[in-house]
């Protein structure tokens, strides 16, 4: 019995010990972190003292610590990012808030001539008549002839209620334009268009997830259900994300009370979390589309791969971007701030589907997706299996339709542009956007337009054929193919020559687009291009039949499995072999 108990002791005595010892190297790790921190601190301000009163020429302070910070947080991902003080109200109005001081008017710089490029309707360049395609040539009797976008922007943009005068030319008017105007505050809309489209499907488009975009979705769906509509399409196609609260918010309208929707996680426990929904939804019932592409991310996916996971919503298009990577802003000295990725979120399922690895990069500094190898299954409510690590892989997958070449060209070089501004000019008004197609005739008035136009390019055949002939030239042999080499090019040049009627329907559809812009703004743009649009047509055609919304929702037949790792890869190879 006294051994035990003198067992027990020196047991006891043990346990102390190793504690001790744990501490102390626990307290040894943090000193040794704070040396390395304080000591490489002083190495950095050392070279900093020492640039400043010794390099040859006159140097930028602020400029010379932005590039020494900027080239810190390049190593850890593109999400990580310093904010200097002259940055921060850009910053605010990228990723936090939608509201400015200005007139409602975009613009860009044309052979040093600044054009509008485009009007919001409601604000003060729609009330003054502005067009779209008139040349800005003063701001308050500044000449703008030269200026970059960026110095016209700066002259646009002042307090709500200031006084701005502009002075315009107009194409088919002699003298120039005067315009006195009032700024107003700006408000950009997360959702940039609702409504009622075919099938009676209620139809919402969210832009970005910045302040405001929950409210903006639910008054969008009270609107909508009042036509009694028989399915939902929320469009995230090309929504970059942002503000992970509003995803919540925006889920909960489709998902009961008490439900998880987002987890982070991260290094720092205090800074994991779970988000749950916390009101009763507007719309539990209705069938419901979520429509994404490979530039739909971060908020973005965490809206579908959650409606996904919990099998509340169908999604339709291409595989997502795959930016699993949770980021929060910290203030720092004299106005500047540090926007840092803390955590990574994960899909009610589990799932990550952050597809790059930006902590194992290459030797050379490069970052690779996710391997096959290391994706993981995933169930969701109902038992589908969902795999991490790429994105969000949709249930029907539409193949996401590149322009031509010679589209490419025409828009790229505001052919379309400018003749839509001539069109605007030369016809008053135009149908309603729904119904606006451009006749036969019309369509061969914009070839003629294109005819002194120069809107040449290179095809891949071009590029293989001009290849073959250099090689073929180091080797001095040209002169015994060059009849078959001239003929072939004739062929190839002979066969582009066709363009502009082979890809009709698509230049017709950028056209129209264009001009019903001019009309009706941004929500013409979307009404004029329902008719061309592929996955909307998909959505409309999948709720018109409930029971194949909930042969996907119950993962029967080929849709039990969602983006398994071969899938996923053949997609990714099919995305690659288009973009060459």
């Amino acid at each position: 019995m006294e051994r035990r108990v003198v067992m027990g002791k020196s047991y006891k005595k043990l346990g102390v010990t190793a504690g001790v010892l744990s501490l102390a190297l626990v307290l040894w790790s943090f000193n040794d972190d704070l040396f390395q921190i304080s000591k490489n601190l002083e190495v950095f301000a050392s070279v900093y003292k020492e640039i400043n009163i010794n390099y040859v020429d006159e140097i930028i302070p602020a400029k010379l610590v932005k590039t020494g910070v900027d080239a810190m947080l390049d190593g850890l991902d593109p999400y990580t990012e310093f904010v200097p003080e002259s940055e921060i109200e850009d910053y605010k109005l990228k990723y936090v808030s939608t509201q400015y001081g200005g007139i409602g008017a975009s613009i860009f710089s044309k052979n040093k001539k600044i054009i509008i490029s485009d009007i919001a309707e409601g604000f003060p360049a729609q009330k003054a008549d502005i067009h779209v395609g008139d040349e800005l040539v003063k701001i308050n009797d500044i000449v703008l002839y030269g200026k970059n976008s960026d110095q016209v922007s700066a002259l646009l943009k002042g307090a709500k209620g200031g006084p701005i005068k502009l002075q315009l030319k107009r194409d088919g008017v002699a003298e120039p334009i005067e315009k006195s105007l009032v700024r107003d505050e700006i408000q950009q809309p997360n959702v940039s268009y609702s409504g009622m489209v075919a099938g009676n499907m209620g139809y919402i488009k969210l832009d970005r997830f910045l302040e405001n975009s929950g409210q903006e979705v639910t008054d969008a769906l009270v609107a909508i259900k009042k036509n009694n509509p028989n399915g939902i399409i929320l469009d995230l196609r090309s929504n970059g994300g942002g503000i992970l609260q509003e995803a919540v918010k925006i889920v909960n309208l489709f998902v009961a009370k008490d439900v998880e929707v987002v987890s982070q996680k991260g290094k720092v426990r205090d800074k994991n979390y779970v988000y749950h929904t916390y009101n009763n939804p507007i719309e539990p019932n209705l069938p419901l589309v979520v429509l994404m592409n490979s530039h739909s991310a971060s908020a973005s996916e965490i809206v579908a791969g959650s409606l996904q996971d919990l099998d509340r919503a169908v999604i339709i298009g291409t595989r997502s971007y795959g930016k699993g990577l949770v980021q929060q802003t910290f203030n720092l000295p004299y106005n500047s701030l540090v926007k840092i990725t803390i955590a990574k979120y994960y899909t009610p399922s589990g799932r990550c589907i952050q597809a790059l690895d930006y902590t194992h990069r290459n030797n050379d500094g490069s970052v690779d997706k996710v391997a096959d190898s290391l994706m993981h299954e995933y169930k969701t409510k109902d038992g589908r299996s969902v795999y991490d690590g790429s994105g969000i892989y949709p249930d029907v997958f539409v193949k996401q339709e590149k322009f031509s070449n010679v589209t490419q060209v025409i828009v790229g070089k505001l052919y379309v542009f400018d003749y839509a501004t001539q069109y605007r000019n030369t016809h008053p008004k135009i149908s309603d956007a729904k119904g606006f197609a451009l006749t036969d005739a019309e369509y061969a008035d914009f070839v003629k337009y294109l005819d002194t136009k120069d809107y040449s390019y290179n095809n891949k055949s071009e590029k293989v054929l001009a290849d073959l002939k250099a090689e073929i030239d180091k080797d001095k042999e040209f002169a015994t193919i060059k009849p078959e080499y001239d003929a072939l090019k004739a062929k190839l040049a002979a066969a582009k020559g066709d363009d502009l009627q082979q890809h009709k329907d698509e230049i017709k559809q950028v056209l129209e687009n264009e001009i019903a812009a001019r009309y009706y703004y941004e929500k013409g743009r979307y009404e004029c291009n329902f008719k061309y649009d592929k996955e909307m047509a998909q959505a409309v055609k999948l709720m018109a039949n409930k029971a194949d919304v909930a042969t996907i929702l119950k993962g029967e037949g080929q849709y039990k499995v969602i983006g398994k790792p071969g899938a996923i890869m053949a997609a990714m190879k099919a995305d690659k072999a288009d973009d060459n």
